[in-house]
């Protein structure tokens, strides 16, 4: 394929090189420049004639003779201008897409990972409870968040030990459930002690993480564009809990030392302030005429308040609103880029079709599928469906983190009881179990008597439930209910997972057929299979090196 070549000179060869890939291709990357000067040169691309390689050596690198200038400066004060201008003159949200930061947010409360994650365009990740036992004492306290206000108040000391019983609790399950584990697994011939040792500790972490409370800290990493991070610290600075406002404060504070140009508006008073200001507003508008109007007081369905009975598969999950006309409209959507009818005429003529026609273009849109990362193409955004889920909140962490759906939840307590794995009954641990779940659930009425029911949320366990809804169009639902039904996951989303397909079923068995790779086998150690192809893919490795 023929292109032209951009001519530069010795001088200008040598000044560019430590910043692009390559002088004379096409396709490049930018290297060695701060996030700030490369979303700035995008911005500027976008309003020139120029090549971006030409407007680097033009407009952003310094022309004072040096062959390599100090890259973590090149071009940031050009490139602060240029946002200045364009942001505050012109207003385009888009340009602040374009500059990225990583950052690590460490020690916030399960809580508190909820508000970070959030925000859809941004890549999270955050430390497991699945696999990570929580039976250490960094510091020489268990790993928990002293929430401010709380420890401001009288409740400061029943605050610190039902959370420090809860952790002790936790470790004891944790041990014991190991133990009992081991025992009713023996270790296969063929499996190497390390893949069965991991595998009944995950399985003992799974059952046992239902005690850690709420206030649990974690650690997430997040890469985000300015944009995403604007958008946080509106939310975090205008958050009712005084976590979210501290840690939004410090997180500002770092982000304002590498991408200064993208976070600055957040502390304008016009601008940012005024944002914060009208989310807050509306927030707690919304929250007093829901209590005026008896919306926030229903009973929770089923057991009793604090009961521990067992929620079965299905009963927490409602399918409450899709379109009759689904399948169809999905027919019509896939066939749209091969066709040359408008929509609506098209969707038309697929409705005429008879049954054998539609199972032809549904077989053909979604063909053999080897695997679940082949998923059907963007016809299935046609359709969405809207699931209103009552789940532990261990769950509710789970699928929330799917952030390309809609998910909105309802504030964390113990209304709706909590459960019990059955492995712990089986372990003879239930009344351990139940017992520190009670004392959560006492902990968080006091705090909630007090005047702290948002503060009280730290208190509640991953064993309560959460109301929470999940709207998704089809095409995600493949991937949240093939990935949430799979073997080595929890078998408390997996239940969740496997109703949503058999809700899906109940109205489009159509595309609920097309979903192959739904898992619906009983599996006794979630983690086993996968713990041996990884072994097997680490033996592998080694073998090759």
């Amino acid at each position: 394929m023929a292109y032209v070549v951009e001519d530069f000179d010795e001088d200008e060869a040598k000044r560019l090189s430590p910043f692009v890939t390559n002088l004379d291709r096409p396709v490049f990357a930018l290297r060695n420049l701060p996030e700030v000067t490369k979303g700035a040169l995008f911005a500027r691309y976008s309003r020139s004639d120029k090549s971006l390689r030409r407007l680097l050596l033009e407009e952003f690198l310094d022309d004072s003779g040096s062959v390599v200038p100090e890259s973590a400066t090149v071009g940031v004060d050009r490139a602060e201008g240029l946002y200045s201008r364009v942001l505050s003159d012109y207003g385009d949200d888009s340009v602040a897409q374009l500059g990225f930061a990583h950052v690590a947010c460490e020690q916030v409360s399960n809580i508190l990972t909820k508000v970070i994650e959030r925000g859809r365009l941004a890549a999270y990740l955050e430390q497991s409870t699945r696999y990570v036992p929580y039976d250490s004492r960094p510091g020489g306290r268990w790993r928990y968040a002293l929430e401010p206000e709380i420890m401001a108040s009288d409740l400061a000391g029943d605050y610190t030990k039902t959370l420090d019983d809860m952790f002790a609790t936790y470790v004891d399950v944790l041990g014991s459930l190991e133990t009992w584990l081991q025992e009713r697994h023996p270790r296969a011939p063929e499996d190497p002690e390390g893949v069965w040792r991991r595998t009944l500790r995950a399985k003992a972490c799974d059952a046992a993480r239902g005690l850690l409370p709420a206030s649990t800290v974690s650690n997430v990493g997040m890469a985000a564009s300015g944009q995403a991070f604007e958008s946080l610290l509106l939310r975090m600075q205008s958050h009712p809990l005084a976590e979210a406002r501290v840690y939004g404060e410090m997180l500002g504070e770092e982000l304002a030392k590498v991408i200064p140009a993208f976070v600055r508006r957040v502390g304008v008073p016009d601008r940012g302030v005024a944002w914060s200001e009208y989310l807050a507003a509306r927030r707690d508008e919304l929250g007093a005429l829901a209590g005026e109007l008896g919306l926030s007081a229903e009973e929770p369905p089923g057991a009793p308040r604090g009961s521990a009975s067992e929620l079965p598969a299905g009963e927490g999950v409602t399918l409450v609103d899709w379109d009759p006309d689904g399948e169809a409209k999905i027919l019509a959507a896939c066939l749209y880029p091969h066709a040359n009818l408008p929509d609506g005429d098209l969707l038309a003529r697929v409705r005429e079709l008879g049954e054998a026609d539609r199972a032809r273009i549904l077989s053909a849109a979604v063909g053999e599928r080897a695997n679940r990362r082949h998923k059907p193409g963007r016809g299935f955004e046609r359709v969405e469906y809207r699931f209103d889920v009552v789940a532990d909140y261990g769950v509710f962490r789970d699928l929330q983190r799917h952030r390309m759906l809609t998910v909105e939840w309802q504030e964390l307590s113990t209304d709706l009881g909590y459960e019990i794995p059955e492995v712990v009954t089986a372990a003879g641990l239930r009344d351990l179990y139940v017992g520190a779940l009670e004392a959560s659930a006492a902990l968080h009425r006091r705090l909630c008597d007090a005047g702290m029911s948002r503060q009280a949320q730290y208190a509640v366990s991953f064993a309560h439930r959460i109301r929470f809804c999940m709207q998704l169009n089809a095409r995600e639902a493949f991937h949240v209910i093939e990935l949430r039904s799979s073997p080595q996951g929890h078998e408390a989303y997996r239940r969740v997972a496997h109703a949503m397909h058999r809700l899906i079923a109940e109205v489009h068995p159509g595309i609920a057929a097309a979903m192959t790779h739904v898992d619906s086998s009983d599996v006794d150690l979630e983690r086993l299979e996968a713990e041996r192809r990884a072994e097997a893919r680490r033996a592998a490795a080694e073998s090759d090196s």
